[in-house]
């Protein structure tokens, strides 16, 4: 997927999966705040983040970071979302927020930047990050047993754009990155 594609907020909105209202809330108020640029001639960047997962600023943990630790913390719910991500949108697509906050900074400052920009580091499925943290952090016993459920990423979501820019960022790009993104 690339910056032309949006999500199908009909296909939600009809189709209700778990958290469908999330997705349809960001996709509508982004077209919202595309149509109001346009409109006021007001030249609009956005950057389009993948889930992310990193240190949190607050003392409360964000859903994103919830999710995306779901396999360590064991909580069956948050595990069925995650796997729920997956079977709609075809990958677990992840991203560290450092990187999130340099694309933010970098898109700012870059005269060239113009319209929507997709953070992603990695686009992996839950028997694959499973099976990564459980190499990394044997301590939490992750499971990496998911009978049949499918064990690679259908969909790749691509920060080709931005890097193309000439943004870098630890871990956006890099063989790295799964390794970064899990330094939390």
């Amino acid at each position: 997927m690339k910056e032309k594609d949006w999500s199908d907020t009909d296909f939600l909105s009809s189709a209700k999966p778990p958290t469908w209202g999330y997705p349809v809330s960001k996709t509508l108020a982004e077209k919202e705040a595309w149509k109001s640029a346009e409109e006021n001639n007001i030249d609009l960047i956005t950057v389009i983040p993948s889930l992310r997962t990193g240190p949190s600023l607050t003392p409360d943990l964000p859903s994103s970071i919830g999710l995306a630790t779901a396999l360590i913390s064991g909580i069956d719910f948050l595990i069925n979302t995650l796997k729920g991500m997956q079977m709609l949108s075809g990958s677990i697509s992840i991203m560290h927020v450092e990187d999130e906050c340099r694309a933010d900074v970098f898109l700012a400052e870059k005269e060239s930047a113009s319209g929507r920009y997709i953070c992603c580091a990695v686009n992996s499925s839950v028997p694959e990050l499973a099976k990564f943290l459980n190499k990394r952090y044997p301590e939490f016993k992750v499971t990496t047993y998911f009978g049949d459920f499918p064990s690679k990423a259908k969909l790749s979501i691509s920060s080709e754009k931005i890097i193309d820019e000439g943004f870098s960022a630890l871990s956006l790009g890099s063989r790295k990155s799964t390794t970064k993104l899990w330094n939390i």
